[in-house]
């Protein structure tokens, strides 16, 4: 500098990123439910794949799982009733470099939200769908879900729901296009973790049910299989979730299961006796929808209003 020679740069330093730059407001679940573990383990794989957060963004329609945007310190949108998806299919369009977090439960995603489910699947944009099935509405105070087992007494059925509760798995695995299918619970965290890590590392719609307790209203629906490991079978494989070995001593009940294969999948989904953990189904090569709803996203308003016109000029008589 003035006719001096300057040799010196300045050393700008990555980024590092701690569990506190992912959390938002302070979670006000009760005590006990699943919920609060389904966010830790959140914040952890953003935390570990130090995911920048102001390049995520958490989207959710409406019950207690739906809260969950509040509780990030990333971008967040609190959507109505069983849309959480159609929002997240619709910043993901427009924004495909965002990573695109759902948060939705039972209701708000098998029941009214059934129609956005079944398209989002087969659109397969790369978002993460954390699914919190409590087989219970929670939030308006305990009425029967589509996952409601039946026999449970509910405020709507105060005898007992009369109906078999939906399949997600079946139902998922049976959409055009599906590419991520997984089951997991809530009280194990190492598994649910590595779960939502491969979910997130996965480019396309990760589908993940989360069996989730609800210690208020349905308190007796998983208690079942709390308590007796043996009820679940745990899906290994080299392209299956990570297990830690701690993970397999939990679960006696064991199998090796290839994720590509589809019919398999559906053959262990739809076993009444057995409870899969793991992955069921994985198709990498899955188109993704954004691929082709994103084009033209980088045009100037400028140049969108002269395409536009050109194509109206077409229609001109």
């Amino acid at each position: 500098m003035f006719g001096l020679k300057a040799d010196w740069s300045l050393e700008v330093f990555d980024r590092y990123f701690t569990i506190g730059d992912y959390a938002g407001g302070e979670a006000r679940w009760c005590p006990g439910c699943g919920d609060h573990a389904v966010l830790s383990a959140a914040q952890r794989v953003l935390r570990d794949e130090q995911q920048k957060p102001e390049l995520s963004v958490c989207v959710s329609g409406i019950g207690c799982s739906s809260r969950m945007p509040h509780y990030m310190g990333t971008y967040g949108f609190h959507g109505l009733h069983g849309r959480a998806l159609p929002v997240a299919c619709g910043i993901k369009a427009r924004r495909p470099e965002l990573d695109v977090w759902v948060a939705t439960g039972d209701g708000d995603c098998f029941s009214i939200g059934t129609s956005h489910w079944i398209h989002a699947i087969r659109y397969n944009m790369d978002m993460t769908l954390m699914v919190f099935d409590n087989a219970i509405y929670g939030l308006t105070k305990a009425q029967t879900s589509p996952t409601t087992p039946m026999g449970l007494k509910t405020n709507t059925h105060p005898f007992g729901a009369t109906i078999d509760p939906h399949n997600p798995l079946t139902i998922t695995l049976g959409i055009t296009n599906v590419s991520f299918v997984a089951q997991v619970v809530d009280w194990n965290p190492p598994l649910l973790y590595e779960t939502l890590k491969a979910a997130y590392r996965h480019r396309g719609t990760a589908f993940v049910r989360i069996v989730q307790r609800c210690p208020v209203y349905a308190e007796e629906v998983f208690k079942e299989l709390q308590n007796d490991p043996s009820r679940f079978l745990l899906l290994e494989h080299e392209k299956g979730i990570a297990l830690d070995p701690s993970v397999r001593r939990q679960f006696p009940e064991r199998i090796e299961h290839d994720p590509s294969d589809l019919a398999s999948a559906f053959r262990v989904a739809a076993d009444p006796g057995r409870f899969p953990l793991g992955l069921l189904y994985h198709a990498p090569e899955a188109p993704c929808y954004e691929d082709l709803s994103s084009q033209g996203s980088e045009m100037t308003p400028e140049q969108r209003l002269a395409g536009l016109d050109k194509v109206l000029d077409q229609l001109t008589i």
